[in-house]
């Protein structure tokens, strides 16, 4: 980043600046408490813009203040900013202040609200005027000081421009010299205050955040600081981030020790990572690829510029840095994963980068073994790969999420102006392996010069400068950078393998396309994630893509925003392949339904699209889609095929918890709709019904065993506090009717001790101490909550005998059933992550 000047406010000069977040912070304090605390003889009263002067009056305002009341029609991030130090020192002092602004027309930018909660916490009377339709366009600061007051009136909101270089009049009138106008406004400050506003609080906040999208009125020069000024955007979290950070922070505060953040392309969750590392020590960041692993390192070093930094990879081992950057590879072999080399808790914070990829065995060694006090995953597309479940690694805490659909809504990144081609190639009778189409037969179908040519005249139609072209292997790619070039299009192909004549290395096809030496780069999953080349204008989607996942990771590509680029086109070549018709879906960013897609009630209109995104598929693309939904089973047949694949998948039958697991989102969704095809509510019965029972397990099927079991997936669940009292009579498969104190009291102090499950603890004031409590609190909590729960509704189960909580004497012939055992902890090891999941979904 070029480093520019910043700004010495006190003596109107420029100072240069190596250090500039921290320089800059100085000089505004130093500016701060040099002002005089005491009314000038000849203070202004008038301001019109083009300088601080405005804004220095306020500070004085606030510095002299025993009570603030601001009332603006919207608040921005960078204005905020200007008044945060001042503001919390007033906090400190104990001055009452309240703040209304509006959400008329969505100008008010929620980063500036995060900002304001974060560093004034619920000190401040943070408020919404009430009525969001309705025109807000107020703009006073009022001050009690101890000898009298002032009002400051015009035209500023708080926003930078506003209060420093914009043309604004605002005009200072005092309590002394006008006490009946003052009171007049004031007075109808606290009318709106009481009467017409709701406080922002931290529900109020993420429901306005989740609907935010960038006004049309508003630009991207309103929102940064005037490019005429030398003022740099020095590295502090802005937008996204400041709104992740502060449910970072609130989540720790709750007692979660691992966390996922989901956000698109171009939001900066590597700055992210970094700003919220800043209060722990030791750090480690771990990825796939040595280039996001350079990467991240500048950006920490921007951060955290004191703190000491090494990588562990092929080459280099550290192990004595602040912060370590780690190849996946070779930090997740066993070798390093011991005292020798890393203690367990050696490192308080780690990130791991594209989280999506933390199924596989090298991430997962990495995760289980080190003991971090917080483990933050990142990834913008965090859907199941290979069929497995990424959320659950995190315990399904999904602290912040911005997708790809809401990013583009906020400006953050560029729209898609998206064409879909139809291709004549078909893929019905194309051989399938473990899912996906058998890649010599998929070569033979894409590799023709028919559609070669049909690629290539759709290319030329637009004047596009740089340019990725997704293929499914070496061979596609090598075969179409070879069509293009022969028909004058510079271009070259990029993937890992044995090398053909038009491969290039990776970074030099980036560099040669950057430059414009080069127009096309043929890539097979070589530019999927980790690489940033905001330079790209078109995206070019040449093989059948079936997964979420990689058709958002590929579209993203090309999504982030550059100079003179307003939007990315998008061009998806798309036959008759399985799954094409939930490509709307993945566009639109919505979920998708079974009963809708085979009733047809979707849409393709750009009303469900990102706003500015166009959206265009060929009218034989709808025919196909109209078939396939048509094609589909009903409900319960799907999942019975799901159930099939997973098996298939895992080589053996899955039980419960792994068909959570691994069992398509859509489907689950559809399938907890009704709980009569709700398989989880009654596993039992779905495995008889299609002969999956062994021998001994149907002597469990029918008997009071399986309504025990039945009682464990279908019994409520607002709180997890009947988990550790059923893991009591588990007892490590040893399982006991009868209960003592000591066997309730063991089974939560250990249940209680992970701090996912303590979260339901930490959250309430009477057990938020639960990490000091000892037998009897731990009994006491037992006895009033889950005891008494399951005594009044499964009585016919539980009883109290004296000091022991006991089961039903009937299950007695049923404890040693090696299966009956397994079904009871299987029930209850997905119910605990069936309620991570639904707690983390409805707060």
């Amino acid at each position: 980043m070029k480093r520019k000047s910043i700004i010495d406010i006190e003596n109107s000069k420029l100072l240069p600046s190596n250090n500039i977040e921290e320089e800059t912070y100085t000089i505004l304090q130093r500016l701060y408490d040099t002002l005089p605390i005491q009314n000038q003889p000849h203070h202004p009263k008038c301001f019109t813009g083009y300088s601080d002067d405005f804004l220095n009056e306020l500070l004085k305002s606030i510095k002299r203040a025993r009570e603030i009341n601001i009332i603006v029609s919207f608040l921005m991030e960078s204005g905020v900013r200007l008044l945060l130090d001042a503001l919390e020192d007033a906090k400190n002092r104990g001055v009452v202040i309240r703040i209304i602004t509006g959400r008329y027309l969505n100008i008010t930018q929620p980063s500036a609200l995060y900002l304001i909660k974060d560093r004034l916490g619920d000190y401040v009377d943070l408020r919404f005027y009430k009525y969001d339709n309705q025109s807000f366009h107020p703009k006073a600061y009022i001050f009690e000081y101890e000898d009298g007051g002032d009002i400051f009136i015009g035209s500023s909101n708080i926003s930078e421009a506003a209060l420093t270089y914009g043309i604004e009049w605002n005009y200072r009138l005092e309590k002394s010299t006008n006490k009946e106008d003052y009171e007049q406004f004031k007075q109808e400050f606290m009318n709106i205050y009481y009467n017409n506003t709701i406080k922002v609080d931290d529900e109020v906040l993420k429901e306005y955040s989740k609907r935010w999208k960038k006004p049309k009125v508003m630009t991207d020069e309103v929102e940064t600081s005037k490019k005429e000024n030398n003022v740099i955007d020095f590295y502090r979290p802005k937008g996204a981030q400041i709104e992740a950070l502060y449910e970072l922070k609130k989540c720790r505060m709750e007692g979660y020790d691992r966390g996922l953040v989901v956000a698109a392309t171009g939001i900066g969750k590597t700055y992210l990572a970094a700003f919220d590392s800043k209060e722990f020590e030791k750090v480690l960041f771990v990825a796939h690829r040595e280039e996001i692993l350079k990467q991240a390192e500048e950006t920490f070093k921007n951060v955290r510029p004191y703190d000491s930094m090494g990588f562990f990879n092929a080459d280099i081992k550290d192990t004595d840095k602040d912060i370590i950057f780690a190849s996946v590879q070779t930090l997740g072999k066993e070798e390093y994963l011991n005292e020798d080399c890393f203690s367990k808790d050696y490192f308080d914070y780690i990130v791991i980068d594209e989280f999506h990829h933390a199924v596989t065995e090298r991430y997962m060694n990495i995760i289980n073994y080190f003991k971090p006090k917080f483990l933050l995953g990142l990834t913008a597309t965090p859907e199941r790969l290979d069929n497995k479940d990424v959320f659950e690694l995190c315990d399904y805490n999904v602290v912040y999420e911005l997708r790809l659909k809401d990013a583009i809504n906020r400006g953050y990144l560029v729209p898609f102006h998206y064409y879909g081609i139809y291709d004549e190639v078909d893929y019905s009778n194309l051989p399938i392996i473990n899912g996906k189409y058998k890649e010599e037969e998929l070569e033979k179908v894409l590799m023709i010069n028919k559609r070669a040519d049909l690629i290539l005249r759709n290319y030329l139609k637009f004047n596009k400068k740089r340019t990725i072209g997704f293929c499914s292997s070496k061979n596609h790619a090598e075969f179409m950078a070879d069509y293009f070039n022969k028909n004058g299009v510079k271009c070259c192909a990029v993937y890992s393998g044995d090398r053909g004549n038009n491969w290039l290395d990776r970074s030099e096809a980036i560099e040669k396309l950057k430059k414009g030496d080069i127009s096309v780069i043929f890539a097979v999953d070589m530019f999927n994630e980790g690489v940033d080349i905001p330079e790209v204008d078109m995206v070019m989607f040449l093989r059948p893509t079936e997964s979420p996942t990689v058709f958002l990771q590929q579209l993203g590509r090309g999504l982030r925003k550059y100079e003179n680029k307003s939007y990315l086109t998008v061009l998806d070549f798309i036959g008759n392949y399985k799954r094409a018709n939930l490509i709307p879906f993945w566009l639109s960013g919505e979920e998708y339904d079974v009963d809708v897609i085979k009733e047809s009630k979707y849409t393709y209109g750009e009303e469900i699209y990102p706003d500015d995104c166009i959206v265009d598929f060929d009218f034989r693309l709808i025919d196909i889609f109209k078939k396939q939904a048509e094609q589909l089973m009903n409900i319960e047949e799907i999942i019975y095929q799901e159930y099939q694949r997973i098996k298939q998948y895992l080589g053996y039958r899955p039980l419960r918890l792994e068909f959570f697991k691994y069992v398509d989102e859509a489907i689950y969704k559809n399938m907890k709709k009704n709980s009569k095809i709700n398989i989880l509510r009654d596993y039992i019965s779905f495995l008889q019904k299609y002969n999956e029972l062994f021998d001994e397990e149907l002597l469990i099927y029918n008997t009071i065993a399986h309504e025990f079991i039945k009682l464990i997936e279908t019994t409520n669940m607002s709180k997890s506090y009947k988990m550790p009292l059923l893991l009591a009579f588990y007892n490590n498969g040893d399982v006991k009717l009868k209960l003592s104190s000591d066997d309730i009291y063991l089974s939560f102090k250990e249940f209680y001790s992970h701090p996912s499950n303590g979260v339901d603890l930490k959250r309430h004031k009477s057990t938020e101490n639960y990490l000091t409590w000892g037998k009897k609190e731990y009994i006491d909590l037992s006895r009033r909550n889950p005891e008494n729960f399951l005594i009044k509704t499964h009585g016919d189960f539980f009883y109290r005998e004296g000091e022991y909580f006991c089961l039903n004497e009937e299950l007695e012939a049923f404890i040693n059933n090696k299966y009956f055992i397994k079904h009871f902890k299987d029930a209850v090891d997905f119910r605990i992550k069936q309620y991570y999941k639904e707690r983390i979904k409805d707060e």
